[in-house]
């Protein structure tokens, strides 16, 4: 029995057999109720890429997640028609079922090499966008927020962590010896131009950095929101919170990504003035000390790390000091921000067939998955900026009909928003919807990869559904 244990396991079967049981575990739990299910998908999102690393890449793996997902739909389904759950009906739909319209016309469009292209790229692009729906119907009160920002802070601090040690201890650590050539992204070095220090890039749980730092911010935004919430209702939970969000600076720090740095401190900002601004007079001096204490358990993240860690946490300040300070001789602040997605964008008008596009999905994330494991041929577009990539796969309509939908929604989000203020929930909708703009705006203009990670964007939607019944549920406090 050993001998066959032991071919099992250097075959990757043991393994593929284990994951094949929690699939199914996952799968009868969501079948049962769809609430549980929806934790056990956010959960198999975040950890996913950890197997695949170690198996090779298995694209078994990576689809997996959407199978518990269309579970999670038809559950919630089930209990929609059962149970009359209460209906979410924005006006942005309207605008974004057109953007989706054409993109599905799009698949058709002779330019393409393939429609397989076309039904990858709706995926990136719509498939979680049912999580909405379940995220408006799964927060009835704030016992119910409560438990949705716990259990996804607590993740993120275990991911945190993780990732922290990973950028101390060497990339060797939670990455196998002999990694899939795709995912060489998860072993990425960078140096700093001019002291030539070396920074490791973590990845933690995932298969990339760039991954792990995206993840990161939004639950930063969400620690944020949370924090100052709680901490007007004299919870409990907001130390566990900021216990949490302590850890989750710590990381963005070790992670050697600069957008998400300037983004993290940008946010801050604007999170602060902005909730200040949003609460009542009698609130104000609450929320202030709320954001102090915030800053103040970030801040002692940040100590803790460089204290233990002094040589890792400085390799990363003289990258970051070396190519973001604007007096810095090699500082890349400017092009990074402008030029770089500026070129990248005038760069999709320099393909024969922009006007029109190429049909969905030949620029977006995964086409080398087409082009490798089912041998499709090569679109041979691509710029890295997000608006040119909707040029190149939809023609200039698709980027009216994305600039149109994302306009609404951040409209309508900001008058739900406003609908909040004054109530203690208003830091958790404005860091909702500042989330959103940020990744469908900032984010996109830079890159479509921001928005089409599945991570991001099943986040995206799943709190868009929760800030639009935040109003509700300060209706229901209001009455008690």
């Amino acid at each position: 029995m050993l001998g066959i244990y032991v071919g099992l396991e250097r075959m990757g079967l043991f393994s593929l057999m284990l994951l094949g049981l929690a699939a199914t575990l996952a799968g009868l739990t969501t079948v049962s109720n769809w609430r549980y299910g929806l934790y056990v998908l956010l959960l198999w999102i975040v950890l996913e890429d950890l197997p695949r690393k170690y198996l090779g890449n298995n694209m078994l793996i990576f689809f997996s997640k959407d199978v518990v997902a269309a579970l999670v739909y038809l559950a919630f389904l089930t209990a929609r028609m059962s149970q009359g759950l209460p209906r979410l009906r924005p006006r942005f739909l309207l605008p974004l079922t057109l953007f989706a319209a054409w993109a599905v016309v799009q698949v058709l469009n002779p330019n393409s090499p393939s429609p397989l292209y076309g039904l990858m790229g709706l995926r990136l692009y719509f498939f979680y966008v049912p999580l909405m729906f379940v995220g408006y119907a799964l927060i009835c009160d704030e016992t119910d927020l409560r438990r949705f920002v716990r259990f996804n802070l607590a993740v993120a601090a275990i991911v945190a962590a993780l990732g922290i040690a990973q950028g101390v201890i060497g990339l060797d650590f939670l990455n196998p010896p002999n990694l899939a050539p795709e995912l060489k992204l998860a072993k990425l070095v960078r140096q700093a131009p001019i002291s030539g220090a070396l920074v490791p890039r973590p990845t933690s749980v995932f298969v990339s950095d760039g991954r792990f730092a995206w993840y990161m911010l939004v639950m930063f935004l969400l620690g944020i929101g949370s924090l100052v919430w709680l901490w007007a209702r004299q919870d409990r939970a907001a130390w566990e919170v900021a216990g949490a969000l302590a850890i989750i600076v710590a990381a963005i720090v070790m992670s050697g990504s600069r957008g998400t740095i300037m983004y993290m401190l940008g946010s801050t900002a604007v999170l602060a003035s902005a909730m200040l601004w949003g609460s009542r007079a009698r609130l104000r001096p609450m929320v202030a000390r709320a954001l102090l204490r915030g800053l103040a358990f970030g801040g002692l993240g940040l100590v803790a790390v460089l204290a233990l860690f002094p040589e890792a946490v400085g390799a990363r300040w003289s990258f970051y000091y070396e190519t973001i300070a604007p007096w810095s001789p090699t500082s890349e602040l400017t092009w990074r921000v402008w030029g770089y997605p500026v070129t990248n964008l005038l760069g999709a008008f320099t393909f024969p067939s922009w006007p029109l596009g190429y049909g969905t999905g030949t620029s977006s994330l995964g086409v080398q998955y087409a082009t490798g494991l089912l041998g499709l041929p090569k679109p041979g577009i691509g710029v890295e900026s997000g608006y040119g990539t909707l040029i190149l796969e939809l023609g200039v309509l698709g980027l009216a009909l994305w600039l149109l939908w994302t306009s609404v929604l951040v409209r309508e989000g900001w008058g739900v928003v406003l609908r909040l203020r004054g109530s203690v929930l208003f830091p958790v909708g404005f860091a909702t919807l500042w989330f959103a703009f940020l990744l469908l705006f900032p984010f996109t203009f830079g890159g479509m990869q921001p928005y089409q990670n599945y991570v991001f964007n099943a986040y995206l939607w799943l709190l868009l559904g929760i800030l639009w019944r935040l109003p509700e549920v300060r209706k229901i406090y209001d009455r008690t």
